[in-house]
């Protein structure tokens, strides 16, 4: 077996795309296997690999670790992406907690009956535009430094950068009004490491379609 971390999920983004950019931005390489059928899960239920019975299932360090909060404090802190002391990543935990909430509402909208759709886009650009960019904007220009918490990348920088590329792929002038988001975003993307997740052939996945929508639904719906 190699020393790479193993990442097993669906073939899409889901809750397993925030580990992927955070892997990315340390620059560590992964393998990954894709769940397709239901069976495939149950297998991996029975064998005890699912400590609740749900996916992400991150294999590192020897461990094979559940729960996505966990599976990215983890990484944070063995990459060193979770700040030099405990105020630091205190202010860590609270931005990705904020931008964790808008990109749960990402993720679900493919999963949106088409009566709702319209509804849920609104709710999205409403909250990204009113309630959580707007932090995230006044926080840079408070700090006055390149990242959201003391003078170097964190977990909460890559979480950022995510959502912010999530957001415009539905809408693509979310940005207009927050300049300080639209230099991060810039210097963020040119970051090496960040650079080289976001060009094609990287481990970073599509937006949802529905094939993907359709997988999970066959995977994980009784």
């Amino acid at each position: 077996m190699s020393g790479k971390p193993r990442l097993t999920y669906l073939n899409g983004r889901g809750r397993m795309e925030p580990i992927r950019w955070l892997l990315g931005a340390a620059g560590v390489e992964f393998e990954e296997t894709f769940l397709e059928t239901r069976e495939e899960y149950e297998k991996l239920i029975k064998g005890g690999s699912l400590l609740f019975q749900q996916v992400p299932l991150v294999e590192i360090d020897g461990m094979k670790m559940v729960q996505t909060r966990a599976i990215l404090s983890y990484i944070a802190g063995k990459y060193n992406l979770y700040g030099k002391d405990l105020k630091e990543r205190a202010l860590i935990d609270m931005y990705v907690e904020g931008i964790t909430d808008l990109m749960q509402m990402i993720m679900m909208f493919p999963f949106s009956p088409p009566e709702e759709k319209e509804k849920n886009f609104n709710s999205i650009k409403e909250k990204a535009t009113n309630r959580y960019f707007p932090v995230f904007e006044k926080v840079l220009k408070q700090h006055g430094q390149d990242f959201l918490v003391g003078n170097k990348c964190s977990w909460a920088d890559v979480q950022l950068i995510e959502a912010i590329l999530a957001v415009e792929e539905k809408i693509p002038a979310v940005l207009l009004g927050f300049p300080q988001l639209q230099a991060f975003k810039i210097r963020m993307s040119n970051m090496p490491t960040i650079k080289k997740f976001l060009q094609p052939g990287s481990p970073r996945k599509p937006p949802p379609d529905d094939h993907y929508v359709e997988t999970v639904l066959k995977i994980f719906k009784n």
